[in-house]
């Protein structure tokens, strides 16, 4: 499945949005905050976010981003299509095996499509 245009979140307010009144699920190499978005947008948006003192240079911080989106365009069906993302790497990111990051991933997304059937944030 591939991530598309349309799913990535771009605008300041959006992203502002999910921080403020989403939920935090804390997966060790990385944070998973989510909200409900407008539906009808063909699958859940997604931000992700390296910083510098969590992650490292700038070699580590688009490493850490580019597998965040892979995980992300791999298990993008295990999510709730309406919800809203922002996935924010730390240093274990780069350092955990590829296939412990899907299993991380694919927790994460039972656990929010868990909360998100019962109607919380």
């Amino acid at each position: 499945m591939r991530f598309r245009p349309g799913q990535h979140l771009r605008r300041q307010g959006d992203i502002r949005s999910v921080r403020e009144r989403g939920s935090k699920l804390d997966c060790k190499a990385f944070t998973v905050w989510w909200a409900p978005g407008p539906g009808g947008t063909g699958g859940p948006r997604a931000c992700f976010v390296a910083s510098t003192q969590a992650v490292g240079g700038a070699v580590q911080r688009n490493s850490a981003k580019r597998r965040l989106r892979e995980v992300f365009r791999r298990h993008q069906g295990l999510l709730p299509p309406t919800c809203d993302f922002l996935v924010v790497a730390r240093r274990q990111v780069n350092q955990w095996p590829f296939t412990q990051l899907e299993r991380a991933f694919a927790e994460a997304s039972g656990r929010v499509r868990a909360q998100a059937s019962q109607g919380s944030p």
